[in-house]
């Protein structure tokens, strides 16, 4: 039995490293709330929300491992990527551990896409929104 995956097991790559993956036809897996998805995302990207923004605060997806089995195969190469990067990188673990091995988590996440002019020509204010929104 495999050992249980630990932060230092998940693979980060910087924004330039993940475009190129992208181009060359891996998926781009989004993990960011719906409303955040909704507001701007990287082009084709999948949404899979990580968390939830609740009255409570942010509460973890209970069928986020499910949903993401739905769109995606354990053989199947992802960037995975939240708003500032913390989201994105324990998602990442959590897929390992259920036996996703071709996750990397993009650094900074899409804040870090933004700022690299990558988004598009929109203003980045338009594009992001702060990582303690709340809802």
């Amino acid at each position: 039995m495999e050992s249980e995956k630990r932060p230092e097991d998940v693979v980060t790559v910087d924004v330039e490293v993940a475009k190129d993956l992208l181009q060359k036809g891996q998926l781009y897996l989004d993990v960011r709330t719906v409303e955040e998805y909704n507001k701007a995302h990287v082009e084709n990207a999948l949404n899979v929300p990580y968390m939830f923004l609740t009255s409570e605060g942010r509460v973890k997806n209970p069928d986020f491992l499910a949903q993401v089995t739905s769109i995606l195969k354990k053989e199947d190469h992802v960037v995975v990527a939240c708003n500032s990067g913390g989201r994105g990188h324990r998602a990442c673990i959590d897929l390992r551990n259920a036996g996703y091995e071709h996750v990397k988590n993009m650094a900074g996440g899409y804040s870090a896409w933004v700022d690299s002019g990558f988004a598009g020509d929109k203003p980045a204010e338009e594009l992001k929104i702060a990582c303690k929104f709340r809802g």
